[in-house]
């Protein structure tokens, strides 16, 4: 049997939900076969924190910097999937939510609170900063979510995204974990080197376990 592939990646079309405010996903068909051009071409607009996306720090520090600066080695590597259940509606999670021992760099969290990438959903859970300092104390450096933000919808201080700052965390938001068992993994979720950009659109799957899969510089 083949090792299964998991691709924790929404779909990308005008149905995907964006935060209320930002710029929605479309596209524009500049070219068609069915309109009798020569190929296909289109172009689109959309908000880079779409779908499945990696924060760059100059997106919640003004001292932070853009995405395409970011080590391409903090996306790639051992991973660890951890469910967490019984959550009430908008709570984080707390270091005392998580049922199992820490046992890789990249901790990605799949909390059941934003199910329908295609439906905004307000009341998506986020993580604490006191979850966030624990997971530091244990040498993570990469956190993921299944949700859009790692704090809540209406926070303005950013209180877990401060955190992110303060230990240099790369973080990736909207990851479709629903149908991934929780264990070990190897994460691929790279960003594009969007120059300046605040954040960037990732391809986001999950492979087999590779034991020998190096922690690049």
């Amino acid at each position: 049997m083949k090792p299964k592939i998991y691709d924790i990646t929404p779909s990308i079309s005008e149905r995907l939900g964006v935060f209320p405010g930002d710029q929605p996903f479309t596209r524009e068909v500049a070219l068609s076969f069915g309109k009798g051009h020569h190929l296909e071409l289109s172009n689109i607009r959309t908000t880079v924190h779409l779908g499945a996306h990696a924060d760059a720090p100059s997106h919640y520090h003004a001292d932070g910097v853009s995405i395409e600066k970011r080590p391409l080695s903090r996306y790639m590597g051992r991973a660890q999937v951890i469910r967490i259940a019984g959550l009430k509606s908008n709570e984080r999670v707390l270091p005392q939510h998580v049922q199992m021992a820490i046992q890789a760099p990249r901790v990605l969290f799949d909390t059941g609170s934003f199910p329908d990438p295609d439906h905004w959903n307000s009341q998506f859970n986020s993580l604490s900063p006191e979850l966030l300092e624990w997971l530091h104390s244990r040498d993570v450096k990469l956190v993921g979510i299944d949700t859009p933000s790692v704090d809540p919808e209406d926070s303005q201080a950013l209180e877990s995204h401060q955190i992110l700052y303060k230990y240099d965390f790369a973080v990736l938001e909207g990851l479709l974990l629903k149908d991934v068992p929780e264990g070990l993994y190897t994460l691929v979720a790279l960003p594009l080197p969007i120059v300046d950009g605040d954040a960037s659109p990732v391809r986001a799957v999950l492979l087999p376990l590779v034991q020998a899969f190096p922690e690049f510089e």
